[in-house]
């Protein structure tokens, strides 16, 4: 994985019927990324067109405006991945613990900018 800014596109998986859109800065094993809703903040390593790291995820602000519950409302949810990744697009799987509750998911990211 190469620094710089990703897209990130979520889909749960486990019968959650749940997806989500982020935008992701990863950078020297670190990665900070968000949504209108939420902020990331994690570590990750790299090695041979694999990488795997863990997150921690809140919530900033509300849900006000729709009536759909999102999955990891008002909770700090921490989440481990692995993934693989060729040019500038990766794919990952993880699983992320809401509670006493794992939500696994698939993602993909797509590399758009350097991040200097």
């Amino acid at each position: 994985m190469r620094n710089g800014l990703y897209s990130i596109h979520i889909r749960m998986l486990d019968g959650v019927r749940a997806w989500a859109n982020w935008i992701i800065i990863l950078r020297d094993g670190k990665l900070l990324g968000g949504d209108p809703y939420f902020w990331s903040v994690g570590d990750y390593t790299v090695g041979d067109g694999n990488w795997k790291g863990d997150l921690l995820t809140r919530q900033h602000t509300p849900y006000a405006e729709t009536p759909a519950r999102p999955v990891f409302a008002g909770r700090e949810v921490s989440t481990g991945f692995s993934g693989t990744f060729a040019d500038d697009r990766s794919e990952v799987f993880g699983t992320s613990l809401v509670g006493s509750r794992s939500v696994s998911f698939r993602a993909t990211l797509h590399w758009l900018a350097d991040d200097a």
